[in-house]
């Protein structure tokens, strides 16, 4: 699916294992574990979930030297289950002394993502950094270099402030928190170039809190750099506070094309599923038509109209039955991600969304006759009754199908 209103900010593509980032590439969804890294079967399981999901790059903590030892682990647990997944290193304060001690875990990780506010201060500071940078020159590995807004790099932050106070203009504290969030990115990656890494190995990422703060950092940044650019709210929150601000301001920066990597970081319920994040990111970008990932079920809200709740069901069991069927799907029928299935539950609306679906069934509505028409292509082509119409119409999903989109 390609979306021609929308003009891509463009950026040096960058390789991360067998996933394109930037240029060309499809904006990709990205995920982390919450796992001890230390305990590798939970992590290879969390990381499998992850994957099998549609993350496209899971990012795992490397703390400490118990994690360090379990990333050649967790790699070959995941090449064993046949998952090629490209893995990121998430480290701080530390994170030069483990890529130093732990030459396979340097070797095992696809990218590290260094956070330039928590390796040290002063002249400590830059040989940390200088280590880490080298050592993903030595084995080449693409770096993340992901500002954040809660542990920004002191030093930085106190050159800035004055420099602004001194400004025959000087701009608000937002303002200036935000030049200092866009340069400190900027200042890092010049630097790592210097060390050697290319610029076809770095990512670069402003995380903030606050919808308007990270709109405000990616134009910034966007407007400065050709770097590819991983887009999210550091921490978005629970549940639908969450998905809705996420969703606020990731939207707003896609539309403007900006961005080729993205991370929905949800807060996820006690024994909730972590994959969430993962539905998330992709039903933004396939609401913002800019990517594909499983077919659509248009369904209305329901109204007085409505009887009982028997299309409300009839579309929770439809869109089951297509999360649980396109893994093969995919494989089967290219294009099959792209379908639309309308499931209406009465004649306002049900016949005209059915006819501008793929397939639509128009369920009947209170005092309405006891008969659910089914569209395929815009054309009426029967009409259900009795007691299976839900198992009818499931049937004749899976025929159109395998059908329409067969090789």
């Amino acid at each position: 699916m390609t979306t021609p209103h929308i003009a891509r900010h463009k950026t040096i593509p960058v390789k991360v294992r067998h996933l394109n980032i930037g240029g060309d590439a499809p904006i990709a969804v990205q995920s982390m574990t919450n796992t001890d890294t230390a305990d590798a079967e939970s992590t290879i399981r969390q990381v499998a979930e992850l994957y099998r999901a549609g993350s496209e790059m899971v990012r795992i903590t490397v703390n400490n030297e118990a994690a360090a030892s379990a990333v050649p682990v967790i790699r070959e647990g995941l090449e064993k289950l046949n998952l090629s997944v490209p893995l990121v290193g998430d480290f701080h304060f530390n994170g030069h002394r483990l890529l130093a001690d732990f030459p396979e875990c340097a070797r095992a990780l696809d990218k590290y993502r260094i956070n330039p506010g928590n390796i040290g201060s002063g002249e400590k500071r830059d040989s940390q950094f200088a280590t880490m940078i080298e050592t993903a020159v030595k084995y080449d590995k693409a770096v993340r270099i992901g500002v954040n807004w809660g542990s920004l790099d002191q030093s930085l932050v106190a050159r800035m402030m004055d420099e602004n106070a001194n400004s025959e203009s000087p701009l608000e504290g937002s303002q200036i928190m935000h030049h200092i969030m866009v340069r400190s990115a900027l200042e890092n990656a010049d630097r790592a170039v210097q060390l050697g890494l290319p610029k076809e190995r770095i990512i670069l990422s402003c995380k903030m809190s606050g919808v308007q703060d990270l709109i405000a950092v990616y134009r910034k940044l966007a407007e400065k750099s050709d770097y590819s650019l991983h887009l999210g709210l550091t921490e978005a929150g629970m549940g639908s506070k969450g998905i809705v601000a996420s969703t606020a301001a990731l939207s707003v920066l896609l539309q403007e094309g900006i961005g080729d990597t993205i991370r929905i970081s949800l807060t996820p319920e006690p024994g909730g599923e972590r994959s969430r994040e993962v539905k998330v990111a992709q039903e933004i970008l396939q609401s913002l038509e800019l990517r594909s990932f499983m077919p659509q079920v248009i369904a209305c809200p329901g109204c007085g109209r409505t009887t009982s709740t028997y299309f409300q069901q009839l579309a929770q069991d439809i869109e089951r039955h297509l999360r649980v069927n396109m893994p093969v799907w995919s494989s089967q029928y290219p294009g099959v991600e792209e379908m639309n299935v309308a499931v209406m539950g009465c004649v306002v609306n049900g016949p005209g969304e059915s006819k501008h679906a793929d397939i639509g069934i128009s369920l009947p509505g209170n005092g309405e006759r006891p008969a659910a028409p089914v569209y395929v292509d815009g054309e009426k082509k029967m009409t259900l009754k009795g007691d299976n119409i839900a198992a009818e119409f499931m049937q004749i999903l899976d025929d159109y199908v395998q059908n329409r989109y067969a090789g």
